[in-house]
């Protein structure tokens, strides 16, 4: 896949320069001793890549065998693995303690740049390539120029400009490729291995060139043994599901062309009838790998297809490399990127129908560890990134036009999550495939309860110090209108939650959870303090440090902003899944997906209606939402810049640690619908059944 426009020729001899250089680098001794393994090192490793996609390019592993291309995936990762992280130049640590804590955090950048080499050889991506090798050269160059002349180093200035130029210079070129393959299904490196390979033959998991575990192996194997109606099955829930959203939101699908395809590798099975289901549908699939270049890398989150994380504490240590080059010129200059890129594919962009999401738990979760020598963000740079996030939003919802687009998202468990994987996945297909018309006739007899109040009130149990205010918003006609969307199964499967916009004004208190996991992060204690709707205060207890412990908070919460605000309030009624949770003792490793249907969340940051407010949504029932907005998304009117945050998490309470939800009614009545972890509320009763024995103490595995 090539897209830059530059000449072959010029492509080949730069190309061919470059490698000449770095076949003499590991002969040299031109750079002081401290230095010289990384340089040599790195320039065998480059040259390898090279290679590698010469030999890709020319078929040499089309007939390797499934031991021999274990043995490459291995290697090509081999020096990120936690076993061998202490002594890998990733690690800003060692990298500080081998080559100075200045220059050892540039190299660290920099050698996380060129592991993007990997992805280019298997993509046969030659100007990436190449630019790789030309900016690891000028870094070397300027070592040896320094050494030769005075036995020196160079300074920490030189070596910071080169790097952050490299990002800047490169910016409209990345933006621009990054944003074709998001949109265009011709470039579809993935497609391709999934539609065409045999994937009865694992050996097409290495195709990719992503990190491959028997994670991703015993997934294939799992769905291999299923019959083609029941992976079709699969399919077709988290298909339909998509087309459904658009049904229900009465958004035009006809007027789609494409739908971007997001999943963990092992799952090929399923994506192969996934895209021909939406090819019935009039679309193509638009697969492609989370990002490589730190241009376009969004910290730690991974969006795109991607294979096993080889290591999530590098991943976390290199969260905020953009501190590097995140200054007012570089945003500017990569907004201006993104728009002539979008304008560029612009009816590309006008028919994407958004995102179809493929989502895995199970995997052993992740606590991070502080490390004081990765990089951090400035205060401007911050800001900076605030500022990308929000005007970025307002350009792609410009060409992805927000009214007209959609998702969906579906999460399934990988074998990690233990020996009884099978019994886990079956379970988590009959979730998947709950009767919503069930669900769909319970919460709208909640939702008619909701609706008699002026605010709910929640407060915990059993060391669960929650009590919390949540304003809702005064409707004009009951009989017309409503504060919360009846949520069943389209574009957040499975089936099971009500929710609103609160009011912000008003709303005030205490959230807290014992334990939960935000994006594969673990959180002991989150407690975050509320007023009039917006974050005033938090910590966790995480760290031994509580400035560590709201810096956690603040970089994967609050996503730097000083604060943002209570986007959503529900209440999730499937207590089917908590029920699994709990006798399989994977409550823990549950996505939010499922975890927040099991029990009443609190989404901080953007509403669920941000870029669509303006468009009406109606329940099955008829009635109009009309909570679609709260006093920050509102200033979309008047200053975009201030009304979006470009996040929204979700943090549940667990039933058993639910004192109480009641509704507060503007007489004075408070209308219970949950006491001591349990549905009270007429006509929810069903709801208990698969919580018997579990809040009572039965058999209860901790959430």
């Amino acid at each position: 896949m090539q897209h830059i426009e530059i000449e072959r020729e010029e492509l080949t001899e730069r190309l061919e320069l470059a490698l000449s250089r770095l076949e003499e680098i590991p002969q040299e001794a031109r750079v002081p001793e401290a230095f010289r393994d990384f340089f040599t090192q790195e320039a065998e490793f480059l040259l390898d890549m090279n290679a590698l996609m010469a030999d890709l390019r020319g078929g040499k592993y089309r007939d390797a065998s499934l031991d021999e291309l274990e043995s490459l995936n291995r290697k090509l990762y081999g020096g990120i693995l936690p076993e061998n992280y202490e002594t890998c130049p990733g690690n800003p640590t060692y990298a500080a303690e081998r080559m100075g804590r200045e220059l050892g955090e540039l190299l660290s950048f920099l050698y996380t740049e060129l592991r993007g080499a990997v992805v280019f050889a298997y993509e046969n991506r030659e100007w990436d390539m190449l630019v790789s090798f030309e900016l690891f050269l000028e870094i070397y160059h300027a070592f040896t120029d320094a050494f030769e002349e005075a036995e020196g180093l160079p300074q920490v200035k030189n070596i910071r400009e080169i790097l952050y130029w490299y990002c800047s210079d490169y910016t409209a070129d990345m933006v621009a490729e990054r944003t074709a393959e998001m949109l265009d299904p011709e470039l579809s490196f993935a497609r391709e291995i999934i539609m065409n390979e045999d994937l009865n033959d694992l050996r097409y998991l290495y195709r990719f060139g992503e990190y491959v575990t028997e994670n991703e192996r015993q997934t294939a194997e799992y769905l291999n043994s299923l019959s083609e109606e029941e992976v079709e099955s699969i399919a077709k829930t988290w298909t339909e599901g998509y087309r459904i959203g658009f049904e229900v939101a009465g958004k035009p699908l006809h007027k789609k062309k494409t739908v971007n395809i997001r999943y963990r590798l092992g799952f090929e099975r399923v994506v192969r009838h996934a895209v021909r289901q939406f090819e019935q549908m009039g679309l193509a699939s638009v697969i492609y790998r989370s990002a490589v270049h730190a241009v376009n890398k969004r910290q730690s989150i991974r969006v795109g297809y991607y294979g096993a994380v080889p290591n999530p504490q590098f991943e976390y240590d290199h969260r905020n490399d953009a501190a590097l080059f995140l200054d007012e010129k570089f945003v500017t200059r990569k907004l201006q990127a993104l728009r002539n890129s979008y304008e560029e594919n612009k009816y590309l962009a006008n028919t994407h129908g958004g995102p179809a999401v493929l989502d895995v738990f199970g995997e052993t979760p992740f606590v991070p560890k502080v490390n004081p020598d990765a990089m951090k963000m400035s205060e401007e740079a911050q800001k900076e990134q605030v500022r990308y996030s929000n005007e970025a939003g307002q350009i792609t919802n410009r060409y992805i036009i927000g009214s007209e687009r959609s998702f969906t998202i579906i999460a399934y468990p990988v074998p990690q999550i233990g020996e009884k994987f099978r019994e886990i996945f079956a379970e988590t297909v009959k979730i998947n495939n709950l009767d919503y018309r069930k669900y769909q006739k319970i919460q709208q007899t909640i939702i008619d309860t909701l609706d008699q109040g002026t605010a709910l009130h929640i407060a915990g149990m059993k060391g669960n110090c929650t009590d919390l205010t949540v304003r809702l918003h005064r409707l004009e006609d009951s009989a017309k209108q409503t504060n919360f969307e009846n949520c069943v199964a389209d574009v957040n499967i499975p089936v099971g939650e009500v929710f609103t916009s609160p009011v912000l004004e008003g709303t005030n208190g205490v959230l807290h959870v014992s334990r939960v996991y935000l994006e594969e992060f673990q959180y002991r204690d989150l407690r975050i303090e509320v007023k009039d709707g917006m974050i005033a205060d938090y910590n966790c207890s995480n760290f031994d440090s509580e400035e560590e412990n709201r810096k956690y908070i603040e970089e994967n919460i609050l996503f730097h902003h000083k604060t943002i605000p209570m986007g959503e309030c529900a209440i999730g009624t499937n207590t089917t899944a908590y029920r699994v949770a709990n006798t399989y003792g994977i409550a823990d490793k549950l996505p939010i997906l499922i975890a927040e249907k099991m029990g009443p969340h609190f989404a901080f940051g953007d509403t669920c209606y941000s870029w669509q407010e303006d468009n009406a949504v109606f329940n099955p029932d008829g009635k109009e939402i009309i909570a679609r907005d709260n006093e920050r998304s509102i200033l979309r009117k008047t200053d975009p810049s201030k009304a979006y945050f470009g996040c929204h998490t979700d943090i549940t309470i667990p039933y058993e640690e639910l004192g109480h939800i009641h509704v507060l009614c503007a007489d004075g009545r408070r209308i219970p619908v949950i006491e001591n972890g349990r549905f009270v509320l007429p006509g929810t009763e069903e709801l208990n059944e698969p919580l018997a024995g579990l809040i009572d103490g039965e058999n209860s595995a901790s959430v």
